[in-house]
């Protein structure tokens, strides 16, 4: 099976293995284990930040972010595709106790003037908004990158209105990659940012939160309230430093593949290239023309074909995303296997070798 489904699906190589298997433990809630130390120190410097606090996952950062930086009762603003606001469980809500104010961007990106009329004013009657929140790369942007400059602008905002920027770094990677920018760069505008080790990155399981020094440390307390304890968790936090040690830079091959896929989908008749240009390592695209639905289309390219990619955000919506364990091979075999499912005709599988 042609695996297109997500890059959550990355399994870790042979050298991250052992990696992991050779990693020094010890205590991590006690501050003890060496290995997850220094990752969150890579973390923090990568980030540019003061600290970085090592949890099981993107979605615990931002429960973290929430809770550290807003009061119950508060308001927060985010694009309303934002993964906070559609793929947490409410935990903004349950564990936050914040109102979501989501605002429609483009492919993900909005900006500082978008979110002047969503500010609370002052009085009895609304709540504060305490924070703004963007996601880099934005998903269902089809892995849009944020502009520095509509960043500049909500970092401008929110320090006028005394509000805290939080960035959602799940593909904070492939941003970096993407726009040949240093993380430092992307990061120095958030006040709270974190990154997925579990995506791009190949890592089995993981994410580092990073910010100032005390918010890192009111993080610690919501993360063992959370249930983040991960005592001996040095063997997974190897995985996270191998990554970035090892595949920041092939991230650029993920791009390319994307990019490939991409071209090839949108010469299919019935296939409509949907958030474009491709930016990153997600290819969104329709499949109304065809008329089957996203799950018929996905079911019958899984089961026919051998490749599997996602119905996603509406019934007539279809995701891929490549990652460490597709290849160029693999995206000539999807565009003709696509080809076959829109069009009832099979397409031999040729790799272009210009």
């Amino acid at each position: 099976m042609t695996d297109f489904r997500s890059d959550t699906l990355t399994k870790p190589s042979a050298g991250m293995r052992r990696a992991m298997a050779e990693a020094e433990v010890g205590d991590e809630q006690y501050l003890e284990d060496p290995t997850v130390n220094r990752l969150q120190e890579l973390a923090a410097e990568l980030t540019g930040k003061e600290a970085a606090l090592f949890v099981p996952s993107g979605t615990m950062c931002n429960a973290i972010a929430f809770a550290v930086h807003c009061r119950p009762g508060d308001a927060v603003i985010l694009e309303r595709r934002a993964h906070p606001n559609i793929a947490e469980g409410g935990g903004p809500a349950i564990f936050a106790s914040v109102m979501m104010r989501g605002i429609e961007g483009e492919r993900g990106v909005f900006t500082a003037e978008q979110v002047t009329p969503y500010l609370s004013q002052q009085g009895t009657h609304t709540s504060k908004t305490s924070m703004v929140s963007v996601e880099n790369t934005s998903n269902q942007g089809g892995g849009k990158i944020w502009p520095l400059d509509a960043l500049a602008g909500l970092r401008a905002l929110c320090d006028e209105a005394d509000m805290k920027l939080h960035m959602d770094g799940a593909r904070l990677m492939n941003a970096a990659v993407g726009s040949d920018t240093p993380v430092s760069v992307i990061a120095s505008y958030p006040d709270s940012v974190w990154i997925d080790l579990s995506k791009g990155l190949g890592a089995p399981v993981g994410a580092v939160l990073a910010g100032p020094a005390d918010f890192i440390e009111e993080g610690r307390l919501w993360k063992h309230r959370l249930g983040g304890a991960m005592r001996q968790a040095g063997i997974i936090a190897a995985a996270g430093i191998y990554a970035f040690e090892n595949n920041v830079d092939r991230l650029a091959e993920d791009h390319e593949h994307a990019k490939f896929l991409a071209e090839g989908l949108g010469s299919i008749p019935g296939i409509e290239l949907l958030r474009t240009p491709v930016e990153t390592n997600i290819v969104i695209f329709s499949v109304a023309q065809t008329g089957m639905s996203a799950a018929e289309f996905a079911r019958i390219l899984r089961e026919e074909h051998g490749v599997s990619m996602s119905p996603y955000v509406d019934p007539l919506t279809v995701r891929a995303v490549t990652h460490i364990d597709v290849g160029r091979e693999d995206c000539v075999k999807a565009i003709a296997a696509v080809h076959a499912v829109a069009t009832g005709v099979q397409r031999p599988a040729v790799l272009d070798e210009s």
